[in-house]
C-alpha cells in the first residue's frame, strides 16, 4: 500500500508542476487524479504543500532577475513600483483566502464534478480571450501600474474555485485589462511566488496535527517531482505562449473535463 502511494505521488507531484504555471489548473487535475487513483490526502493537504516545488522552480529560474531587483529597491523607483505591483496583486487573495480556506477545503475541494465543469467552463473562456482582437498596452510585467496590479489581483481570486486555474483567471485577467500575452504570463509567475507560499504557508499550518512522518516522505517525492516537471515548464512557457497563444490549453481544459464527467457518471 506505501509503494502504491509512493507512485501516486510520483505521478501527482509530475501533474502539479506540469499543469501549474499553465491555464489548465493544477489543482483539479492534481485532485481529479488523486479520486481516480484513490489517493487520499489529510485535508486535501498533499495538492498543496507540494506546490512548495514549484515555487522553488521559478524561484530558481528567476533568481538572478529576484536578486537584481531586491538590491536596487533603495535606489530604483521602477523596481519598487514592480514589487508594490506585485504585493498589491496579491492582497485580494490572500484576505479573502484566509476567510474562506475551510470552505474552500471542505466543500470546493470536495466536488469533483464541479471540478469538472469549472474546467469545461474556463476552456471556452480561454478560447474566447485568445481569439478576442485586443490591442496590448503593457508589454513589461516591471511597467504594470497599481491598478492593474489590483485587478489582476482580484481575478486571481476567481481561482479558489477548483478547475479555474490560478495562472488562468491571472491572465485572462491581464489580457482584458491591456497587457500582452507573454508579459500577462510573466506576471503570473511573479504573483504565484507570494500567492502559492502563503497558501502553503497556511494549508501546512492548519493540517499540522494531522499530518505525520509517513506523510512526509509520500509529500517529499511529490515535492521533487513537481519541482522537476515545474522547472521545464517556466524556462519553455513564455516562448510557447508567443507562438501558439493559449487555445492549445483551451482545448486540453474542454478534453479533461469532459473526460472527467463522462468517467465520473460511469464510474463514480
Amino acid at each position: 500500500m506505501e509503494d502504491q502511494s509512493i507512485i501516486s505521488a510520483l505521478v501527482l507531484g509530475l501533474i502539479e508542476g506540469l499543469t501549474e504555471f499553465v491555464p489548465v489548473s493544477s489543482t483539479a487535475h492534481v485532485l481529479l487524479a488523486g479520486h481516480f487513483l484513490g489517493f487520499k490526502s489529510p485535508g486535501n493537504t498533499f495538492a498543496v504543500l507540494i506546490q512548495l516545488g514549484a515555487i522553488l522552480a521559478i524561484l530558481s529560474v528567476y533568481f538572478t532577475k529576484l536578486l537584481q531587483i531586491a538590491l536596487s529597491l533603495p535606489s530604483s523607483a521602477a523596481s519598487r513600483r514592480f514589487v508594490g505591483a506585485v504585493l498589491v496583486a496579491f492582497l485580494p487573495a490572500a484576505v479573502i483566502g484566509a476567510i474562506a480556506h475551510d470552505f474552500i477545503k471542505t466543500v470546493l475541494f470536495e466536488t469533483p464534478m464541479l471540478i469538472c465543469v469549472v474546467l469545461i467552463l474556463g476552456g471556452f473562456v480561454l478560447l474566447w480571450i485568445d481569439r478576442k482582437p485586443l490591442t496590448p498596452r503593457y508589454h513589461d510585467v516591471t511597467e504594470y501600474p497599481l491598478s492593474l496590479a489590483l485587478k489582476i489581483g482580484f481575478f486571481q481570486c476567481l481561482a479558489m474555485i477548483p478547475g479555474t486555474s490560478r495562472s488562468g483567471a491571472t491572465i485572462v485577467g491581464a489580457l482584458l485589462m491591456g497587457a500582452d500575452k507573454r508579459s500577462a504570463a510573466e506576471f503570473s509567475f511573479f504573483l504565484a511566488m507570494p500567492t502559492m507560499a502563503g497558501a502553503f504557508a497556511l494549508d501546512l499550518y492548519k493540517n499540522r496535527d494531522a499530518l505525520s512522518f509517513g506523510d512526509g516522505a509520500i509529500i517529499a517525492v511529490g515535492f521533487l517531482a513537481a519541482f522537476v516537471s515545474a522547472l521545464f515548464v517556466v524556462r519553455s512557457l513564455l516562448d510557447f505562449v508567443s507562438r501558439r497563444g493559449y487555445a492549445p490549453f483551451a482545448y486540453w481544459r474542454i478534453a479533461v473535463g469532459a473526460i472527467g464527467l463522462v468517467a465520473l457518471i460511469l464510474v463514480g
